[in-house]
């Protein structure tokens, strides 16, 4: 690198000390911990996460869904703590990109930022589909024509659509954190009072018996030890991939925080600590209004389980339902946005010590974003989403199953990489337990779920049971972006070798770095 300044706001750590990290052109101090805290609730979409995820949960371990929520809980927590830790040393909008890197060298930290790219771009797609079905389904209540809400199983319009979702999110982002934090601060807290409300009115009809299906509270529910097999245990975990993920946009964005040593970890953990609250009041309030039964609105039931609030807003809410179907379409379209935050400055941090072309480096002049790398994320995230459509019979349970082994593989080298490069600095219990066990014990449970995954999707009945030559399209998805990932960086090594001979960021631990406690 030719340039290495100094962080603004943090301590004025060297390029020498610091293995060649340095700024990127970023809008600095424009977030604070309110800030960064509702962006990482946007991007994990609440209101889209639960309506989607109660229904198949219960299926699985039927009343000890809040235990299932915490046990999911554990393994982000672990993470996440990882993370924060990594941050304090190192505050670099690459992330778990530039982290890798300086504790593997550049060609799993290299991987490591393509796998969070990748999933990222995965998810984007995802979300610009529900916010296309609730759209639609929006109008559809909106007016009284149920026919306009089946205008979503039309490709082109559908995928056209969904462009223009995908435009507007990628505007907003292009604008900076600035508008960025103004949008989400509508969105969010739009989506959260409808939530509460929606658990406060079902308690209301639990109490003055005229609930559904009324179950009794009991403390049994958040028992995860009386959950009956260690199949549904273990399909509980994997589900907090999906229902936890998007925390760690609130790290990406640690060269425009107000204190990028300690704002970013902070909003990680409160950001956790509140979706997690959020989740056991809804659940809670969902079983003991609808109970677990077949009936028209128990959670048993698999006609309503793929889409749980659209069959119990209208009883819940009353005259107030389409507020959920706001409120959905409000989290898909918020996290949407919130979304891009991460890709864009991987690939800008990427693009900046030489990972990437140097195009992605560029930073706009007006907004101080990464103007070219959200241009790319909206183009690929729309064009992965437009072919998918086309090749799988449900797009979004194969991009949700693909996702997951995504996120599996770039939080866990994420968290090993904070194991190895605090190495040499576990002098007292706190450094043992945050730099050393909670991200092992997390890095370990993410890894055989990424395994475990990886082999039950090559079964042609997995998923959507789509598939190519009689193996499921997960797989096959899920090799063609890593198998993609090693030749683009092998194309980049063979352009551009700079970075993977280490002279652009270099490998080595916190002793060597002076990180040492």
């Amino acid at each position: 690198m030719t340039s290495q300044t100094p962080y603004s706001g943090g301590a004025p750590d060297t390029s020498t000390r610091t293995g060649g990290l340095s700024e990127k052109g970023l809008s600095a101090g424009s977030i604070g911990l309110l800030g960064a805290t509702v962006i990482g609730i946007s991007c994990i979409a609440p209101a889209y996460t639960l309506t989607a995820s109660l229904g198949p949960t219960v299926a699985a371990v039927g009343t000890q869904l809040p235990a299932i929520f915490l046990v999911g809980f554990i393994p982000m927590l672990l993470v996440a703590l990882g993370y924060r830790e990594l941050n304090n040393a190192m505050p670099d909008a690459g992330t778990s990109f530039t982290w890798a890197t300086r504790a593997f060298g550049p060609w799993l930290g290299w991987m490591g930022g393509w796998g969070l790219i990748v999933a990222t771009v995965v998810v984007l797609s995802n979300l610009a589909g529900v916010a296309v079905d609730f759209f639609y389904l929006m109008l559809a209540q909106l007016f009284g024509n149920p026919d306009l809400a089946d205008l979503t199983n039309n490709v082109v319009i559908n995928v056209v659509t969904c462009l223009v979702f995908m435009v507007a999110a990628a505007y907003v982002s292009y604008r900076g954190m600035e508008t960025t934090k103004a949008v989400q601060y509508v969105l969010v807290a739009f989506q959260l009072i409808v939530l509460v409300w929606f658990s406060v009115a079902a308690l209301l009809q639990v109490s003055d018996g005229t609930a559904f299906d009324s179950l009794a509270f009991s403390a049994d529910w958040f028992n995860p030890f009386v959950i009956p097999s260690f199949s549904a245990f273990a399909a509980g975990v994997s589900l907090s991939i999906f229902i936890f993920w998007g925390w760690d946009v609130t790290l990406t964005m640690n060269e425009e925080t107000k204190n990028p040593k300690t704002t970013p970890g902070r909003a990680a953990t409160l950001t956790v600590g509140v979706i997690f609250a959020l989740y056991l009041l809804v659940a809670v309030a969902t079983l003991m209004f609808s109970g677990i039964g077949a009936g028209e609105f128990g959670l048993g039931n698999e006609e309503i389980q793929g889409n749980v609030f659209a069959a119990l807003a209208g009883p819940v809410m009353g005259p107030f339902a389409i507020l959920m179907s706001l409120a959905v379409l409000s989290s898909s379209a918020a996290s949407l946005q919130s979304t891009f935050v991460g890709p864009a400055r991987t690939m800008l941090s990427m693009g900046h010590y030489k990972a990437f072309p140097k195009r992605f480096a560029s930073i706009s002049p007006r907004y101080k974003s990464p103007a070219y790398a959200t241009v790319m994320a909206g183009i690929v995230a729309w064009g992965f989403y437009a072919i998918m459509r086309v090749l799988s019979t449900d797009v979004l349970t194969d991009t949700i199953l693909t996702l997951g082994m995504m996120i599996c593989f770039y939080y866990g080298v994420t968290a090993f990489a904070c194991v190895w490069y605090f190495r040499d600095a576990l002098h007292g219990p706190r450094a043992i337990l945050l730099k050393f066990l909670a991200p092992l014990i997390g890095g370990v449970i993410l890894l055989v779920i990424f395994a475990t995954t990886l082999f039950d999707s090559m079964n042609p009945d997995y998923g959507s049971g789509s598939n190519i030559g009689g193996v499921g399209l997960v797989f096959i998805l899920a090799m063609v972006l890593f198998i993609g990932g090693i030749v683009l960086m092998l194309i980049q090594r063979s352009v551009n070798p700079a970075f993977f001979q280490g002279k652009t960021l270099t490998q080595g631990s916190s002793k060597e770095h002076g990180h040492m406690e």
